[in-house]
Formats: structure tokens, sequence, C-alpha cells
């Protein structure tokens, strides 16, 4: 399947985790992939093993908090592969704790990456659409951001502010053929999470399997083909969506 004739889609955070599946699956599908992560050493594998394979990734090491990185970052993959088609805002970053036991600093850090950097992105992205006449834009978001999560207020802060941004971006950028949706898993089986289980023996991930209806974590290969399909000319009438991936845990509508 080559969906993406050599179409050049950059994915953040993408040398781990959901970002790594995603990467894969886009270069399964003919993408020009720009991997770009802040693990420089872990893109760089990851995208030489799939041109091993035959397809086309691209790493930069980029802190997408940095506003200059992430300027010069996008003019060098727009060089090296043509006008830019897609953007996938994957990069994430917490830490469990009581918001009243939390600091400036953590606050700050949350911020920078899960709001501040995706907005530093997606600017350059669309400038690059612009110039190109069509783009799509989606955005990696959470559950945590739709209906709030214990230990996580700024970063479901932030993720909420990403949905409204990617609303409004939809509302912009419409007619000018761009699209800009989000996609928000629920608990999945990073080592994000295991970062906050660490403690616990496990137990957090026992609790949440009880309380998904689908009865097991989410998966990284639970998203790519959501994401694919944002990104595919299919969904060209398909924009503004907010779509929780959860096992059922979270519903609306």
């Amino acid at each position: 399947m080559a969906q993406f004739d050599q179409h050049p889609i950059i994915v953040t955070g993408g040398a781990s985790g959901i970002g790594r599946a995603i990467v894969e699956r886009l270069a399964a599908e003919g993408a020009r992939v720009g991997i770009f992560d802040l693990n420089g050493e872990a893109a760089d594998a990851i995208a030489a093993a799939l041109r091993q394979s035959g397809y086309q990734a691209f790493s930069y090491t980029v802190d997408i908090s940095d506003n200059d990185v992430v300027r010069a970052a996008v003019d060098r993959f727009v060089d090296d592969n043509g006008p830019l088609y897609g953007l996938v805002n994957n990069a994430g970053w917490d830490r469990a704790i009581n918001f009243v036991d939390s600091d400036e600093s953590l606050w700050r850090k949350v911020i920078d990456i899960n709001l501040r950097g995706p907005i530093n992105v997606t600017h350059a992205a669309l400038l690059k659409m612009h110039e190109r006449g069509e783009g799509r834009v989606v955005s990696i978001a959470s559950d945590a951001g739709r209906v709030g999560s214990s230990g996580e207020a700024v970063y479901s802060a932030a993720k909420g502010g990403i949905i409204a941004f990617m609303k409004t971006l939809a509302r912009e950028n419409a007619r000018a053929g761009i699209t800009c949706n989000t996609v928000c898993p629920g608990p999945t089986d990073t080592p994000l999470l295991a970062s906050f289980d660490a403690s616990s023996e496990g137990k957090l991930a026992r609790a949440l399997e009880r309380a998904i209806p689908m009865g097991r974590l989410g998966q990284p290969d639970d998203y790519p083909g959501l994401v694919s399909y944002f990104l595919s000319s299919d969904a060209g009438f398909v924009t503004g969506q907010t779509i929780s991936v959860s096992g059922g845990l979270s519903m609306a509508g």
C-alpha cells in the first residue's frame, strides 16, 4: 500500500512508542518521513533501519520547545524532500504528581513539550503547507485533555489546549486545503506509563485493564491506522475532529 507516494511527512517524537509505530506505518505506505526527536541517536537508528528495508526515512535531532531549532529543522526537511504535505504532532512527556505537590519548573517543562512545542512545529509546518497549497496536520493529544486524569493536571491542561488549538486551526485553514484533526489515546503500554507504575509493581496497569471495556491497555500499533486515515486523501472532507482511541474507556456523542 503506497497511498503517500513520496509525500513528505514530519513525525515529532518519532523515535519511540506511539511515534515510532506511526513512523513505521507511514514509511511502509510510501511517505518520505522526517523523524524529529530529542533523542537523535534513536531517531538515526530507526531511520537507518527503515532505509535498509527500502523505505524513505530521515532523522533530525530537534528540541520542539526551541522555536529556532524547529524552524531550521523544518527548512532542512523541506530542502531535502520537497514541499511539506503532513505533520504528526506526537512528541509528549509527563510525570505523575498531584497538582498541589508540583512546582513551576515541572509546569514549565510539561507545557513546553506538550503545548508550546506543538505550536512551534505547527506554525513552521503550516507556512510550508500554504506554499504547497494543501496539507494535513494530526495531533496526538490524550483523553486526559478530554476528561481529565488524576496526577496529570498540567498535562491535561496542555492536551486540552491542543484539542482547542487544532479545532481553531481547522477553521482558519480549511479553505487553504489544509485539514487539522486530533487523536486522543487512552492508557497505553509505553515507557511513559511504565514510569508512572514503577513504584506500584504494575498495580496501575492492572487497574486500568479492569476499567477499560476491552480489557487491555492500548498498544502503540493501535494508533497509526487512524493517523494514516487523517493524513490520507480519504479524509479530505474531515477536519476539526477529535477521536478517542481508548478501548471504550471514554466515550462521547
